[in-house]
């Protein structure tokens, strides 16, 4: 173990992430195998969490190394940091160990002061170079350290341009720039009633202290909660010798993605400035070039780029992102991480890599990210439709969205919460907008390019996203925009097509995608892998269709209450639960049966050849009966229309029978009252109505040559006596229906009772399977009402850290987690060949599933969307767990 807090470049390499942050692992990597990296070091992770250990204030003895370190770089470059001749200049950059783009702060050019900043301008003979430097550090260190807004300095720098009738900054002459930066100095002494620091070693010191604070601002903190990045992993400082692509038109900036990060398409892709620093190209000050101009103008430094671009993506065997400079005609890397991506891209990349022999199937498999394949079946703009396009951006993010037009993140954040669907409309995005840009459907911006903030955080979320269109402009103070001659107020409906940039007035019919050949590919390869099986939960012969489509390997979960909804299966249902006595809840149930008969004769057509499993009626009572307070109010106008008339008197009676009926029938909790099979027990009728159908079924589909695997689930067992009686009753119904002709059909049981995981030796007695119904499970376990807990306190527990994750998107292994693996323990001692899977919504989870994996659980059932996630977390699961990989072909590195 490295015990150093602070680390030359050359010190490190790309296995140290954890102490060095991603940046300061990937620049000490790049620096080992030769590329032109400027020198520096890394302040490690660890110094971060002690500097928070130490209350906010940098760990004794720290600083004496950071300047320690300083003047090995002093003496590598020949300059002199704070020297009055040729100064040395640094950035001081955040480098987490997972990657946060634009989440975390930078400051450039530090080590300028009203000395230095003269010794640049004398040195490079360009004082209009020096003293916009000399600007640029102070907004930043004034935002960075003093938490001073930039609107502050960005009005006083519109305003000197406006003045001096100039459009960009390069145009900007260096007295106008000594002009600024007293005023910008003046700002800092008028906002944080302090003065911008001389001694470039407090500068540091302020830099260092800053970035490590930025480690908890508000961005990065919804950002880590949005990725499950754990708060406690800090964040590197990576201290580096500067070098300027703002030294005229033989300078630039820019970033590069070695394959399209939109598409997968291997292609270099990205965007550089001439004559610029930094943070322009990403911060959408400039509307940047695309990477392909720069053959034209910088054919040399194109021509070097892309062979780096191909080594770093050969040695880290993934898509790289690729900041540069050039410095007057020479090339420097700043920084390489792999890629953030689209899921298109995500998916298409991994087959690529397969193909090219760079990457195993397995490792294919483990890179695809869940959020990816959740964002996959992107929908898109149906065929054929009627655009109304006003204005035309970059695609930066594909898919499309429609939503209100709203101007700010807060507001979008506020519409979220009350139901509306927004899209963020910007000038440009910051990191501090990333609470606005999760809330809204997509994200238009009239500034920026395809690298800029809005289109990687658009992208890692797989939110559409156009930017750039200039067509756009934003009247803030007037909530509208105007484009296309048209004018939008906040509040309009627009719809963003981010596969093509098009802005589209108005709402458009969007259809579902389909799944591309690539994602196919993948599929089988997890198929391939995997031991767990993935079924799906569907109520219709449509979803069941539709789960087929996506590979579900059968019907985890069928309920049928769902099939009693319908408007004109409601009254029949209320006249079974109101019956007065058997007779009459059996005419209903007559009536019932053959609906019931069609849904399963449809489900089981659907799944020809699979199993299916039917929960039997399981219904909290009080959503299938007609509501009191109705009753109430229908009773009260039958007495104020009733004037003495027999008839309406006669109505007026019945209504009050219902009333009392309904009255009768209410629970105090009807989720722990009658349902599940205490509902078949007390009125066995309806299940063995429902057992009846399901075999009538079975036995029509036979007929049609239909391959039918049935397994019939009771509900809310609790007790071995419960299922042992509903056993019995589905086995007589099996054999009044079938009589002689053998039917390979199973029983068995949903463990959603804590005492029914305790007592599983006995229940598996009178069981052929455990299905876990995770949804109640957890409800029970932890006692809480899932509604009301989610709708009052469950997000203040995640967000105080009281619980890590809701329990109810992610199993909670610790407590639902030992009731789970206890009753596959012993219900497997009961009965070996006992069959486990879940089947609520953890189903579809990654992190559930991987618990299911662990547990031994046969297979995991979800939703039809959620099953091609599934079948990838499956396999990943099953690789998790150390199962034999193959050999990872070996790829010759470019040199």
């Amino acid at each position: 173990m490295n015990n150093k807090r602070v680390l030359h470049f050359q010190e490190g390499h790309a296995g140290m992430k954890k102490l060095l942050g991603g940046k300061g692992a990937n620049l000490a990597e790049m620096t080992n195998i030769g590329l032109p990296v400027p020198p520096g070091f890394t302040v490690s992770t660890e110094a971060c969490r002690e500097y928070y250990a130490n209350g906010g204030r940098l760990p004794e003895g720290l600083f004496d190394e950071i300047r320690a370190a300083l003047k090995q770089v002093e003496q590598r470059k020949g300059q002199q940091f704070g020297g009055s001749s040729d100064p040395l200049l640094v950035s001081v950059r955040s480098g987490s160990v997972s990657s946060m783009p634009g989440m975390m702060d930078t400051i450039l050019n530090l080590g300028l002061n009203d000395v230095t900043v003269q010794a640049l301008a004398q040195h490079t003979g360009n004082e209009r170079f020096a003293y916009d430097c000399y600007r640029r550090l102070i907004q930043m260190f004034a935002n960075v350290v003093f938490d001073i807004e930039g609107i502050y300095f960005e009005r006083l720098l519109h305003q000197l341009k406006e003045k001096n009738g100039i459009h960009t900054d390069k145009e900007v002459p260096a007295e106008a720039w000594l002009e600024l930066i007293t005023q910008y100095k003046a700002v800092i002494r008028s906002k944080a009633n302090k003065e911008f620091p001389q001694d470039v070693y407090a500068q540091l010191q302020l830099a260092v202290e800053a970035v490590f604070r930025s480690w908890n601002n508000q961005r990065a903190i919804i950002y880590r909660k949005l990725y499950s990045i754990p708060d406690e992993q800090g964040t590197a400082v990576n201290i580096q010798s500067m070098v300027f692509g703002n030294m005229g038109e033989e300078s630039g900036t820019g970033v590069l993605f070695t394959r399209n990060p939109s598409t997968g398409e291997n292609l270099l892709y990205g965007e550089y400035l001439t004559n610029a620093q930094g943070e322009d190209v990403v911060a959408g000050v400039r509307t940047p070039l695309p990477i392909a101009k720069l053959n034209s103008e910088m054919p040399k430094i194109h021509t070097s780029l892309s062979l780096i671009a191909s080594r770093l993506e050969g040695h880290y065997k993934d898509m790289q992102d690729i900041e540069f400079t050039v410095e007057k005609g020479e090339l420097f890397i700043l920084q390489t991480r792999n890629g953030k991506r689209t899921a298109q891209a995500a998916v298409k990349l991994a087959v690529e890599l397969v193909r090219e022999g760079i990457i195993s199937k397995e490792e294919a498999l483990q890179r695809i990210e869940m959020e990816h394949l959740d964002q996959l079946l992107h929908r898109a703009i149906e065929d054929g439709e009627h655009l109304d396009v006003v204005a035309t951006g970059l695609p930066a993010s594909p898919g499309a969205a429609m939503g209100q037009v709203v101007f700010d993140a807060d507001t979008a954040e506020e519409w979220s919460r009350s139901g509306k669907h927004s899209v963020l409309v910007s000038m440009e995005t910051t990191p501090e907008d990333i609470h606005g840009v999760i809330a809204a459907e997509g994200v238009l911006t009239s500034r920026g390019g395809m690298t800029s903030h809005a289109a990687v955080v658009a992208r890692g979320m797989g939110k559409p996203c156009v930017c750039g269109c200039e067509e756009v402009h934003i009247d803030l103070e007037a909530r509208r925009f105007t484009a296309g001659g048209r004018t939008f107020n906040e509040g309009d409906w627009i719809t963003l097509d981010g596969a093509t940039g098009r802005v589209i007035s108005g709402v458009v019919a969007l259809k579902e995608p389909e799944m591309s050949g690539e994602l196919l590919e993948l599929l089988k390869w997890a198929d391939e892998v995997r031991s767990m099986k993935v079924r799906t939960n569907a109520d219709t012969p449509e979803d069941a269709a539709k789960a087929r489509e996506f590979g579900a390997e059968g019907i985890g979960l069928c309920r049928t209450e769902h099939m009693f909804m319908s408007p004109h299966r409601l009254p029949v249902v209320q006249a079974m639960i109101l019956a007065d006595n058997t007779e009459s809840r059996q005419a209903a149930l007559d009536q019932l049966l053959p609906m019931q008969q069609s849904d399963f004769e449809g489900i089981f057509e659907a799944m020809d050849g699979l199993p299916v499993t039917i929960r039997l009626l399981d219904p909290p009572l009080h959503e299938f009966l007609p509501k009191l307070e109705e009753l109430l109010l229908q009773q009260e106008r039958q007495r104020a229309g009733s004037h003495a008339a027999a008839e309406a008197e006669d109505e007026w009676k019945k209504t009050e029978a219902l009333i009392r009926k309904v009255r009768n029938l209410q629970e105090m909790n009807p989720m722990l009252g009658t349902r599940g099979c205490r509902l078949g027990i007390v009125f066995p009728e309806i299940y063995e109505m429902q057992a009846t159908a399901i075999f009538r079924a079975v036995l029509a589909c036979l007929n049609k040559g239909i391959t039918v695997i049935p397994e019939i689930m009771i509900p809310l067992v609790g007790h071995a006596n419960e299922l042992q009686r509903m056993r019995e009753l589905v086995d007589q119904a099996a054999k009044a229906v079938l009589g002689t002709r053998s039917l390979d059909y199973k029983v068995g049981t949903m463990i959603e009772v804590p005492r029914a995981a305790l007592t599983a030796a006995a229940i598996a007695k009178h069981a052929d399977f455990f299905s876990f119904g995770t949804n109640d499970l957890t409800q029970m376990t932890f006692g809480y009402s899932r509604d009301d807990a989610e709708g009052k306190f469950l997000a203040h527990y995640v967000d105080h850290k009281i619980l890590p994750k809701n329990p109810f998107q992610v199993l909670d292994a610790e407590g639902v987690g030992q009731l789970i693996e206890w009753a596959v323990k012993e219900g497997r001692n009961t009965k070996p060949a006992l069959k486990t899977g879940i089947c609520g919504e953890h189903g579809g989870d990654k992190e559930s599933i991987f618990f299911c994996q662990q547990a031994g659980l046969d297979y995991v059932s979800c939703s039809p969307f959620r099953v091609p996630l599934a079948r990838i977390a499956a396999a990943q699961a099953w690789l998790s767990l150390g199962a034999p990989a193959a050999v990872v072909p070996q790829v010759a590195l470019a040199k």
